[in-house]
């Protein structure tokens, strides 16, 4: 019997890099796996990839979170993991940030984060059932990086909502963790690691020597899933090669 089985899977953000990693993770480890993108053709794509159906959502829109997730519990439900990986990344410099680009990266951050747990959250309440949530972070949440003052700060208040919600909803048997992984080769990462110069000077700062890959990071997400993590809620895990230790 895999550690998973039984239990299905909501991710969001899966068509590629670290949450197709994820979702991937999950799916070996016995999870019934649903992927969502705002994307139609993507959400086929991996509904095909998984066996199971489409989610289109787009997370920087609460209507359409909920909307989704109604019909998607309605179907296929219940649900009992979901993993928010659904992020953005707007790199620049503080005197730079405009209200429009702040005000985007926090409505798909931070508010599309939220409203997909506090929505599935209700189901999993009013039905009783012992959900688990895994919310994706980051380093830059907890140490300062430079040209990334939007994205740190949404994935501080993403480690926050972790603390708190895991603080309310204990009494649900709902457990409420995150990950906070270094930099990672991904799509997302891509504009500051293709600058010239840019990987060795990360790498410097990280004592185990290297970055990260999505293999770093969803074996993680999985284990805070497992019923061998029962009694973990409210923590953020670094995966970064000690780059927050110093």
């Amino acid at each position: 019997m895999l550690p998973l089985d039984g239990k299905a899977a909501l991710v969001t953000g899966a068509k590629g890099g670290l949450g197709s990693a994820i979702a991937d993770e999950l799916h070996a480890q016995g999870a019934r796996v649903f992927g969502t993108s705002r994307d139609p053709v993507q959400a086929e794509r991996i509904a095909e990839k998984y066996g199971t159906s489409p989610v289109v959502m787009d997370v920087a829109d609460v209507s359409s979170i909920r909307m989704a997730v109604k019909s998607l519990w309605e179907s296929q439900g219940p649900f009992h993991l979901l993993c928010n990986n659904a992020g953005i990344n707007a790199p620049q410099a503080g005197l730079d940030v405009d209200e429009k680009t702040w005000q985007r990266v926090f409505d798909t951050n931070v508010t599309g984060t939220f409203f997909v747990t506090q929505t599935l959250a209700r189901y999993w309440v009013a039905d009783g059932i012992r959900g688990s949530v895994v919310n994706v972070g980051s380093q830059a949440g907890s140490v300062a990086i430079e040209d990334r003052v939007a994205y740190g700060s949404s994935k501080a208040a993403i480690a926050h909502m972790t603390r708190v919600l895991a603080f309310e909803w204990g009494q649900f048997g709902i457990r409420v963790n995150a990950v906070a992984p270094t930099f990672i080769r991904t799509e997302l990462s891509a504009s500051t690691l293709d600058r010239p110069g840019m990987e060795e000077k990360l790498t410097s700062r990280i004592p185990m020597g290297r970055l990260g890959i999505p293999g770093d990071v969803a074996p993680s997400v999985a284990f805070l899933f497992n019923d061998q993590a029962s009694l973990i809620t409210g923590h953020t895990l670094a995966i970064d090669g000690g780059y927050t230790i110093h």
